[in-house]
């Protein structure tokens, strides 16, 4: 895992959404550890919440969770409001919130698609309305979404998923191209990356010999690109990363 200086980015100020498990967590801690104060935010996932705010603190880094949901325009705010009664500044947004069902064409109800649309992508443009206004006054800030590789390529099993993440690569584009020059806006599609202690079972993963480099990735192959894009990367925005293997290639 890179990190930068344990201290180099004192006093920057991180959102991550949906932080209190797997690839959020991962993120808030790899932030923390390059020294970033993390608002960590979460709907569901109290107990997994603690456990981020816990590692956060032990590293020797501000914490604090927020409660919301990212498709509601004023819990949003409320995030955005608390951070920066807490901190006075908003650094860094990482749009991570997600949901995956799986919903070919003729079992994709009203409501999955209604509500895939509305966390994954209505949430994502609501963060980054929200938190512009902070950084294009600060004349600093970056944005880095986490998009899929179903954005950029036809995921029949997941029609609204798919859906969602190729709005949100073009959202990130468009952001790129408005926030400039003072935002960077970019975006990670992973592939397949594993959690040892919190794998879903009920997930059935592309086999190995599917992805060029034959492995799973892992989360610091994730986060390792995080921290480049919110600390060094100076010269690159709308872009989008594909950190899966090769399998984009396939």
């Amino acid at each position: 895992m890179i990190t930068v200086s344990r201290f180099k980015h004192k006093n920057k100020v991180a959102i991550v959404t949906g932080s209190g498990r797997r690839l959020g967590r991962a993120i808030a801690i790899a932030l923390a550890e390059n020294g970033f104060d993390v608002v960590v935010n979460y709907y569901e996932s109290k107990s997994g919440v603690n456990q981020t705010i816990k590692q956060i603190k032990a590293i020797g880094r501000r914490a604090f969770a927020v409660k919301a949901d990212i498709s509601n325009k004023s819990q949003v705010q409320h995030v955005v409001n608390i951070t920066l009664k807490q901190f006075g500044r908003i650094d860094l947004l990482v749009n991570n919130s997600s949901i995956f069902i799986e919903s070919p064409l003729t079992k994709t109800s009203e409501k999955n698609w209604d509500t895939t649309i509305d966390i994954n992508l209505k949430g994502t443009f609501l963060c980054s309305q929200a938190v512009a206004p902070i950084m294009l006054k600060q004349k600093s800030g970056r944005i880095i979404n986490i998009v899929s590789l179903g954005g950029l390529q036809a995921w029949t099993q997941h029609l609204p998923y798919s859906v969602s993440k190729a709005g949100v690569i073009m959202l990130t584009k468009i952001l790129a191209k408005t926030l400039a020059p003072h935002i960077q806006v970019n975006a990670i599609a992973p592939g397949t990356i594993q959690f040892e202690k919190e794998e879903d079972l009920k997930l059935k993963h592309l086999h190995k010999d599917m992805i060029p480099l034959k492995k799973y990735g892992e989360p610091s192959d994730i986060t390792d690109m995080i921290v480049y894009l919110a600390t060094k990367a100076g010269y690159i925005t709308g872009q989008v990363f594909h950190i899966d293997g090769g399998r984009s290639i396939q």
